[in-house]
Formats: structure tokens, C-alpha cells, sequence
């Protein structure tokens, strides 16, 4: 039934109530039929079956085997560490399990906890939980509303739905039906919906759905069917671990048949071919990327971006278009006045001239200050202990306004106090208030400026300049509130509207609004210049949302026209999929269908961002590839279902943590270039060797040390590269782009089968010039890395970005060189590793092996970098 249709008599009658409520006795029933008005939570997974998720990743498996060869080898050195580094991600993964959960636990907090109702004739407290339909709820500024309600009485009710619908302003209610049966919830303003906040007025309402089959349950029913997207890193390595797996089994097939042929021991090219296995496997890239990810994390939380889900620092690096709320994400989340109409002009706050008035001067004879005065004690907003002020956000705006101007309203309304008034109802569209002024009486009265002009005397009307200030204000979409006075020289016997809003004055006319946050229109620009999409999408008005969005810079007075959400209804999947390439601004839009909005978004190949703070964004928060969410105004549900939370609600927050994202993902990129490229350098090497005629360049254990020494400290110290000048007017990554693509693949091939090469010539020189050539060829392979990290920090010369730009490198190569060092000289070390000491001469040899890597990437970084400064 679509309850906003229907009259206050059908609903009784379809619920088989009345004005009196439920006696006791059918309460109990329904509540036994009904089931309690609570939100289910949906069970968790157990933790055996979470810990068993926790291993299921193919390269981690890679890593498991690993492990095990290496013990069965005897490597037990190298096989500790890689279960460390598995165990430690399988810990760090295990912590993200509860996010939907405590998304719906969120929601169920939000109802209210008790109720008063009206139960066999009589007013009763009773828990929340235990409302069933039919219930008669009276509502009351501050409560929580328990359960969707069919409104049945409202007295200058209003209701604070934006955690609901988005909309900033409070909504008026009303009780009579509605006869448009498409209207969407925030436009149902004869129904008070579960969750939503009761802020000005009293009210009656009789409860029409409880439980699950509230709008607010509607919302955790999407919460518990999203589901979690594999970022851009995980798909990526996913693909490089099954590629990997594949290659590594047929190299080392290979090499362990040609070993054979050659005639070399079968146990020595068992260990070997096991040893290459394991070598060729990037087992720091796990630990690696979770370093990495958690120490962007904590520079980002410095930066009040607070990390939920570690691999949402890398997610930040791919995002192709930010989906924003306006209330609270865009916009203050505060009515305030922004601009004055007054004498035929159009003033800031900042411009008004004005001196509140002391005691015993009477009233101000300037308009700037009577409508200050009007503002101030025309007026039922009131101070609150916690988070400002109480009451009509309108109200508090104005309030506000004569503050700013050092007004001080709890002064005046002692100066000036209230003898009578005329509240404020919905037909005449006024509100009236009188006080005394020493001996005479003044009267304020305030309202639409349509209402005010008609009732001012015909010298005292708004003249054409105030009129078109207030036209303009109304084109931009802010809410205008006209000013009037009277002089009483006594209070009238019969305070009446006929006789009392007659005979005014004009003072003027205000404009208020939710202004955008000052820094959200650079933010906006450095989205594009990053080739990234912001896109608004609102449960407010369309000319609100175009407003704000003009203003911001997220579309233009020539783009197309706001999409409302009722014309989305009926499109299918390809036809949203065409209009989300268009849309800059979706305005009065239902949960659901910003969640459909992001679905058409992504089915585009967009990789979407998701901001915002109330309830109604929790379940596109939750479907987005990231989610942010408002930290100081957003719901707990919002952040529950949220990757990263904006601690100061700043959305120009979220640049500053685009580019953190985008540099540790690139830094990622160079650790997997550095990795793979020195792994494929040693595999050539001990590849080719056979096939050259030479025998086995390294030994099992001399592998496994290369693996282990190289990928660690340097490897962890290229995450610590600091982003470049233009890495924020750069396009996204594709999310398609795999690990190999844009060169990468090219560049590990290339320098991998150099360092092959260059090692083999340095064995075959080794052998004829009879000096410890497998030393020379280890020791080789060693700097030859490090050379390969520098070469892989930047496509920039060296010369170009500075040594000293990543100090953290340069202090990992110089404890790498230490520890080698220790492998070639200190005897216990040349034991184990079967290694022996070089002279100097054997060392410059080595090393002039390992600079000529190091020469020729700088040659052809400068060469590429002339070639294009001639082609520019």
C-alpha cells in the first residue's frame, strides 16, 4: 500500500487502529506475529573458515611450497622467514573481516531506544524494539524516530533526513495524503521514516512498518549483500602468480634436463633446479607490499585520512572518478547566511554596517541593525551544551548571522524581551514576535518575501533593486527569508494575523544556504587535472545540487541538466551505463540507486570512489572499489561500510590521499621491476650456463642468499621513493594494466638477459684466468641488484632526480655491501656459503662488471630523454 496516498481514516482502517492507539492485549499479538522492530545483524563467517581465506591466494600458496622445498633442502635460514612473511599477512587480512557487520550494527543503533506511544487511550514509554505496526508514536525536537511512520498530527513539525535521503534542510511535515504515487521517500513529507531526527515542532504518527521492513532496513539489506572487490594489486598479482608458477616449472624442467645431459650429479641439479624455483619466486613481495601499504597508511592518517582496509592505500591510485554526496562531503553540513538584501543591494555578511544597540538607547534607526534585531529575537533557536545550537537550522543560520555581527542574542532578548507572538505556520508562511522597547512595543515579523511585500505599507515596500537581489538568491538556489517591523505604542488586545502582519516595514531579505567547504573547488580541480571524474550524487533538490556543483566546479551552466532519481527508475543496466558516461549531478536520489549508479559507473570500466557521511551512502560506500567516509559528521554505518575515513571531513583531503596512493602503488611497480628483473638475472644465468659449456655458476645456498639479502633492504627501501612533481597531472592507472604492461615486461626481460650475459662472460673470464670465479660471480649478482634499483627508481637520469632524493636506498645498499662483504671474508660466513676472498683486483673487475649494468640504463634514460626533447 503506498501509505503517503492514503487518508488518515484508511490507514487506521488498514491497520485495524484508531486515535487511542492499540490496547495492550493486540500489541502483544502483533508483536509475537511480527517479530521485534529490530535490525537482524548477518552472522560472520567462522574464524577456522576466515584463517582458511586467509591462504587461498595463489602466490601466497607459491610461497608455502617455497618454504617447504627450502626445509627439505636444509635451508631451514630461508624457509622461517617466508612463513613469517605468510603468517604476518594472514593476521593483517584476518583484521578486515567485520566491516559489513559493524555496518549493520551501526544501523541498528541509530533506532530509537524507546518510544512513547499511546496504548489502551493512555501515553506509555515503552522500548523501541517492542513497537508494532499500528502503534500510535508521538513525536517530540530531539527524538530519534523508532520505526516508518504514516504521520497523523504535525505542529510545526520538522525532521532531519539527511543521514536518510541527503537532503541538508529539515523537512517540514505535513498529514494530509499525497497523490503522486511515484513521490521518492524524501518527498513523502506525510511520513517519518526510522532513523531520521525529529529537530523542531511536536508530532503524531502511527507506526506502518517495523524491523526489516523499515526504508532503514531496506539499507542494511544492501550492506549485507555487497560484496568485497579485489583492488587493482590483488587482481594483478593474481594473474603474475598463476604466469609465474607456469614459467618457473618449465625453466627449471629445463635446466634440470640439460644438467643431466651435461653429466652434472642428479642430486646437485635436483638442489639447484629447487633452488632456481625458489629464487625465482619474489617472496619479499609480500611483506614488502604490506610495509609499504602500512606505512602509507600512517602517512595518511597524519594527513587525517584514516585507512580501514590496508589495500585501499593502492586502490586511491587507480580511481577514475570520485561519486561525492554534497551535504557534509562538499558543503559545511551548516545552514548559514551568505548573502543580504538590503536598500537595492546585495551584501556578504562581512559588508553589513551595524552597532547593537545598549540598554536604554531604544531601537537602532538603520535597517542594517533592525534586521540584525529581527534575526536575533524573531528567533526560537537555542544554545545547546553539545554541538552548537538547538532548533530550526534555518533559524540557527540567522541566529548566527547576528552573532557574527556582534549580536549578542542573549543580550537583546533580555534587552528587548518577547511579550507575544504569532508562530510560524505553513498557510500565511510568516512568524510574528513582539517585545518591548522601554515605553512601546515593536513587532518583527518574518517570512517569504512574497508574503511580506503584500503586507507592507505602500512606502515601506521592497523596492526593485531588494527584489531582484532576492530572485537572484532563489536563480542560486539559496533559501530567501524576507524582513518587516511595526511600532505598537501598546500590545493590541487581539493579537490577530489580520491586524498584527499589516501596516510593515521592510527591512530586508536573506539568503541561506549550505555553502561548499572553501577548499572543495581547488580540490575539484586537482581531480581533473589528475583525470579523474568528480560526479555529485545527491538526495537533496536538483537546483540546490546544480548550484553547489557550478560553484564547486564539478559541471558548468552549458553541461547537461541534473538527472533526477525518479527518472532513472525503469532504465536497464546499458541504458544507466550510457547516462553515468554523461551525468556530472544525480539530485533526489534513493539509496538504491546510487548504488545503482555505481554498478553503471563500473560496468563503464570506471573505477569508482564513494564519499560520503549518512546512512543513505553506506551501501555505495560498501560497493564502490573504495569507499570515504566522513569522520566528524558521518554515521557509523557510513563508516563501518567505508574504506578510508576523512578525520576532518575534508574533501580536499582526499587528493593529498589520491596522490599518497598513487606513489606507493608506483613504488610497488618499481619494487616487482627490481625483483623480477634481478631474479631473471640470476635464472638466465644458471639457465645459459649449461648451454654456454660452463658448469653451474652458483650453488643452491648462494641462490637463496641473493633471493634473500637483495629483496629485502633495498627492495623495501624503493617504497620509500618520494612522488614526483607530476604525478597528480597524470591520467589513473587503467585497472586493467597488468604487471608487465606500459614496458615493465620489456624492461625485466632486457636487463634480466644483460645480467645473464655479463655474468656469463665474467664466469668464462674467471675460469681461463684461474682466479675464484663463483665468489666474483656471486658477488657480481649482488651489486649487479643494487645497480638494478637504482636504475629502476626513475625513467629520469639519475643526475636528474638526485642520489640523495632516497636516502632510505642508499643506507640499504651500503648495509647489503656490509653484509656481502661479511660473506666473502669472515671464515665461519666462507664456510657456509663455500665462498672465497677476493684480492682488490678480483673485486674491480667485479665491480666494474656491475657498474657497466648501472652505465648502460643511464645511457638509455639520457638517449630516450634526447629523443624526445628533439621530437618536442
Amino acid at each position: 500500500m503506498n501509505w503517503h496516498q492514503a487518508t488518515i481514516a484508511e490507514t487506521f482502517r488498514e491497520l485495524r487502529s484508531s486515535q487511542d492507539g492499540l490496547s495492550s492485549a493486540e500489541a502483544t499479538a502483533r508483536l509475537s506475529r511480527n517479530g521485534p522492530n529490530i535490525i537482524p545483524e548477518k552472522s560472520g563467517r567462522s574464524l577456522f573458515s576466515m584463517i582458511l581465506a586467509q591462504f587461498t591466494d595463489l602466490l601466497i600458496i607459491i610461497l608455502l611450497i617455497s618454504a617447504i622445498i627450502a626445509a627439505v633442502i636444509g635451508d631451514i635460514e630461508d624457509a622461517i622467514p617466508i612463513i613469517a612473511i605468510v603468517v604476518i599477512n594472514a593476521v593483517i587480512g584476518l583484521t578486515q573481516e567485520y566491516r559489513a557487520q559493524q555496518a549493520i550494527s551501526a544501523l541498528k543503533k541509530m533506532a530509537g531506544q524507546t518510544a512513547v506511544v499511546i496504548r489502551d487511550g493512555l501515553r506509555q514509554d515503552i522500548a523501541a524494539a517492542e513497537l508494532v505496526p499500528g502503534d500510535v508514536v508521538l513525536l517530540q525536537a530531539g527524538c530519534v524516530i523508532p520505526a516508518d511512520l504514516r504521520l497523523i498530527e504535525s505542529a510545526r513539525l520538522q525532521i532531519d533526513e539527511s543521514a536518510l535521503t541527503g537532503e541538508s534542510a529539515p523537512v517540514e511535515k505535513a498529514v494530509a495524503p499525497l497523490a503522486d504515487p511515484d513521490l521518492m521517500p524524501g518527498d513523502r513529507v506525510n511520513m517519518a521514516w526510522r532513523g531520521t531526527v525529529a529537530v523542531y515542532g511536536r508530532g503524531a504518527g502511527v507506526v506502518i512498518a517495523t524491523g526489516t521492513d523499515t526504508e532503514l532496513a531496506g539499507i542494511a539489506r544492501l550492506l549485507a549483500e555487497g560484496t568485497e572487490q579485489k583492488t587493482p594489486l590483488q587482481i594483478r598479482l593474481a594473474h603474475f602468480g598463476k604466469r609465474l608458477s607456469a614459467g618457473i616449472m618449465v625453466i627449471c624442467a629445463i635446466l634440470f634436463a640439460a644438467g643431466l645431459l651435461r653429466g652434472e650429479p642428479l642430486v646437485l641439479m635436483l638442489l639447484t633446479s629447487i633452488a632456481l624455483a625458489v629464487a625465482a619466486i619474489p617472496e619479499a613481495l609480500p611483506a614488502v607490499v604490506t610495509i609499504a601499504l602500512a606505512l602509507g597508511a600512517r602517512k595518511m592518517a597524519r594527513r587525517n585520512a584514516l585507512i580501514r582496509r590496508l589495500p585501499a592505500v593502492e586502490t586511491l591510485g587507480s580511481v577514475t572518478c570520485i561519486c561525492t554526496d554534497k551535504t557534509g562531503t562538499l558543503t559545511m553540513n551548516r545552514m548559514t547566511v551568505t548573502e543580504i538584501g538590503i536598500n537595492g543591494n546585495r551584501l556578504s555578511p562581512g559588508e553589513i554596517r551595524a552597532v547593537m544597540p545598549k540598554s536604554g538607547s531604544g531601537l537602532p534607526s538603520d535597517k542594517s541593525s533592525l534586521l540584525l534585531l529581527a534575526a536575533a529575537l524573531n528567533n526560537d533557536s537555542r544554545p545547546a551544551e553539545e554541538a552548537g545550537a538547538f532548533g530550526d537550522p534555518t533559524e540557527i543560520a540567522l541566529a548566527n548571522l547576528a552573532q557574527s555581527c556582534n549580536f549578542a542574542v542573549t543580550e537583546l532578548e533580555q534587552l528587548f524581551p518577547r511579550i507575544a507572538e504569532l508562530p510560524f505556520d505553513s498557510d500565511r508562511k510568516l512568524m510574528t514576535t513582539f517585545h518591548s522597547v522601554e515605553s512601546r512595543v515593536v513587532s518583527f515579523t518574518k517570512g517569504s518575501l512574497e508574503a511580506i511585500a503584500s503586507r507592507c505599507l505602500p512606502d515601506e515596500a521592497p523596492d526593485a533593486g531588494t527584489i531582484a537581489a532576492a530572485e537572484a538568491m532563489a536563480a542560486q538556489a539559496l533559501r530567501t527569508m524576507g524582513f518587516a517591523f511595526r511600532y505598537w505604542e501598546k500590545l493590541p488586545e487581539e493579537i490577530d494575523t489580520a491586524t498584527a502582519e499589516n501596516g510593515l516595514s521592510f527591512l530586508g531579505v536573506t539568503g541561506v544556504m549550505d555553502p561548499p567547504r572553501p577548499e572543495a573547488a581547488e580540490a575539484v580541480r586537482l581531480c581533473k587535472s589528475a583525470g579523474i571524474t568528480p560526479i555529485m550524487i545527491t538526495g537533496d533538490h536538483s537546483a540546490t545540487a546544480t548550484a553547489i556543483a557550478i560553484e564547486v566546479g564539478i559541471m558548468t551552466p552549458d553541461d547537461p541538466p541534473a538527472v533526477i532519481g525518479r527518472e532513472l527508475y525503469g532504465l536497464d543496466a546499458g541504458a544507466l551505463a550510457e547516462l553515468s558516461g554523461k551525468a556530472r549531478v544525480y539530485a533526489r536520489v534513493a539509496p538504491s540507486q546510487k548504488l545503482e549508479i555505481v554498478k553503471g559507473l563500473q560496468s563503464r570500466g570506471e573505477f569508482v570512489a564513494m564519499t560520503g557521511d549518512g546512512v543513505n551512502d553506506a551501501p555505495a560506500l560498501q560497493r564502490a572499489e573504495i569507499g570515504i567516509a566522513m569522520g566528524i559528521t558521518g554515521s557509523d554505518v557510513a563508516k563501518g561500510a567505508a574504506d578510508m575515513i576523512l578525520l576532518d571531513d575534508n574533501f580536499a583531503t582526499i587528493v593529498g590521499a589520491i596522490r599518497e596512493g598513487r606513489r606507493i602503488y608506483r613504488n610497488i611497480l618499481r619494487f616487482i621491476t627490481y625483483s623480477l628483473s634481478s631474479n631473471a638475472g640470476t635464472i638466465w644465468l644458471v639457465f645459459l650456463a649449461p648451454f654456454a659449456g660452463l658448469p653451474l655458476p652458483l650453488l643452491p645456498i648462494q641462490i637463496l642468499w641473493l633471493n634473500l639479502l637483495c629483496d629485502s633492504l633495498p627492495g623495501l627501501a624503493l617504497t620509500a621513493e618520494p612522488a614526483t612533481d607530476d604525478l597528480m597531472c597524470k591520467p589513473p592507472i587503467p585497472p586493467q594494466e597488468g604487471i608487465f604492461s606500459n614496458g615493465r615486461g620489456t624492461w625485466i626481460m632486457t636487463y634480466g638477459l644483460l645480467l645473464g650475459i655479463v655474468g656469463l662472460l665474467l664466469q668464462r673470464w674467471g675460469i681461463s684466468a684461474g682466479v675464484p670465479w663463483q665468489s666474483m660471480v656471486f658477488t657480481y649478482l649482488v651489486l649487479s641488484r643494487l645497480a638494478i634499483a637504482m636504475l629502476v627508481r626513475s625513467k629520469q637520469p639519475l643526475f636528474k632526480i638526485g642520489l640523495f632524493s632516497n636516502k632510505p636506498l642508499l643506507g640499504a645498499i651500503a648495509v647489503t655491501m656490509l653484509l656481502q662483504a661479511a660473506v666473502l671474508y669472515l671464515p665461519p660466513l666462507q664456510q657456509l656459503f663455500r665462498t672465497e676472498s677476493l684480492d682488490r683486483h678480483q673485486m674491480a673487475v667485479v665491480i666494474g662488471a656491475a657498474a657497466l649494468i648501472l652505465a648502460t640504463g643511464e645511457l638509455a634514460k639520457i638517449l630516450r630523454r634526447s629523443i624526445g626533447k628533439s621530437r618536442a
